[in-house]
This record gives structure tokens, sequence and C-alpha cells, in this order.
């Protein structure tokens, strides 16, 4: 039952990310720290693989454009902030980071709502800054996506190069951070390793979905729906980690 619940919770979170090109790590993270408890890392190193092929998913679907500049200077200093935040993982306390991670979530939420019009200007200095925060996030957390997602909407870009460079960049940014785990001595324990044969396929299965209706469905509401999901579970985190 538990390994079914994970297969819909990939589709579902697999499905949401594509299309706003953030949530997938955002909404797992949480989920499976409430509904599979295990180790902090071996979440992060979880999600993070299933992250890895979601960006993989991202640029074979949507690979009509990539915005190579800004895949460089997001990616550049991503790598770099991803593997400081990923080495911190293993050196806090894992109840702080909960907190920390619920408190995060919660202030996302907050400014998502009280600051719709919210944008940055669009130059490199946006971008490498972006990309360090996004990328420091996504290794502390497994969470860099909606940073991300902050910044590169500034640069207004088409959907679909959105879409396929924000993959190339968290791809990146995925392969720094899962190297990290597993040079610390991260692997699965709680969760079987055959799991993946269902997960990945999965992942694929929630990302064919979303270039179907990508074109259909306005990514604002999926945004707002991802932003209640996140309060809510964030709440938990920073009160009951």
């Amino acid at each position: 039952m538990e390994i079914f619940l994970i297969i819909l919770l990939v589709i579902a979170a697999s499905c949401v990310g594509t299309m706003t090109g953030f949530g997938t790590s955002t909404i797992m993270v949480p989920a499976l720290l409430i509904l599979y408890p295990m180790p902090m890392e071996e979440t992060l190193l979880f999600v993070g693989v299933i992250h890895w092929f979601g960006n993989v998913w991202k640029i074979i679907l949507f690979k009509r454009g990539f915005d190579w500049k800004l895949i460089l200077s997001f990616g550049v200093p991503g790598m770099a902030a991803a593997w400081l935040g990923a080495k911190l993982v293993f050196e806090m306390p894992k109840e702080s980071l909960s907190r920390i991670l619920g408190g995060f979530l919660v202030a996302y939420v907050v400014f998502l709502f009280a600051k719709r019009s919210f944008r940055v200007r669009p130059n490199v200095v946006t971008g490498a800054c972006g990309g360090a925060l996004s990328g420091f996030f996504a290794g502390i957390f497994g969470i860099g996506g909606a940073v991300r997602g902050l910044f590169l909407t500034a640069f207004d870009l088409p959907k679909e190069v959105y879409i396929a460079t924000a993959g190339v960049i968290a791809l990146f940014v995925d392969t720094t951070r899962l190297g990290t785990y597993v040079s610390e001595g991260t692997w699965f324990t709680e969760l079987p390793v055959w799991g993946f044969l269902l997960f990945i396929p999965a992942s694929f299965a929630g990302a064919r979905i979303a270039r179907r209706v990508v074109d259909r469905i306005p990514q604002e509401h999926f945004r707002k729906v991802v932003a209640v999901f996140l309060l809510l579970l964030g709440l938990k985190l920073l009160l009951a980690p």
C-alpha cells in the first residue's frame, strides 16, 4: 500500500512540477516525511533521483529550444551552492532542518500571496543570484524549483523554452547534490531499491500527462493549489517536526 501511495505521489508531483516549472520536490519532500517516515538524507536522495529523471523528461518532451545564456548563469552558481547545501545536511540536527524547512515553506506561501505582482529584474546578476539561492535550497532541503521559478519568470521566456531551460539547470544542480549525498554515505535502507522500477516510469507518466494539458490549463491555478498544500505541510513541519 505504501509503495502504491508513493507511485501516485510521484505521478501527481511530476505532473504539477512539469506544468508549473516547480513542484516535484516541493510536494514530495514534505509528503514523504509524513507518509513514509525515513531519515532526512534518504528522503532527499530518493526525491532527488525522481527529480533528476523528471528533468530528463522535461528536456525530451519540451526540446524546441533552450536559453544557454540562462543555463550557464543559473547552472554554474547553482552547482556550487547545491554542493554546499548538501554538505550542511549532514552537519545540522535533523529536527532543526525540519523546522527550517517548515518555516521556509510557510514564508514562501505568505510571500507568494502577499506579493503576487513581485518580479525581479532580468539580467546576468539575477541569473547568478537565482541559481545560487535555488541550488542551495535544493541541496539542503531538496526544494529549489520554487526559488528558481521566481527568478526565471523575470525573463519572460516562451512556456516550452522556460520548461526546457529550467530542466537543464535543475539537472546540473541535481547531479551535484545527488553525488554529494552518496559520497557522504547516504543510501536506501528504508525504501526498497526495486521500487524505482515503478517510480521512474511513474515520473514519466506524470510528465506525459503534463505535456498533454500544459497549453490548456492556466498555470496560475496550479500554483495556487501547490501553495495551499505547501502552507499546510509547512505548518506541520514547523510546529511538529
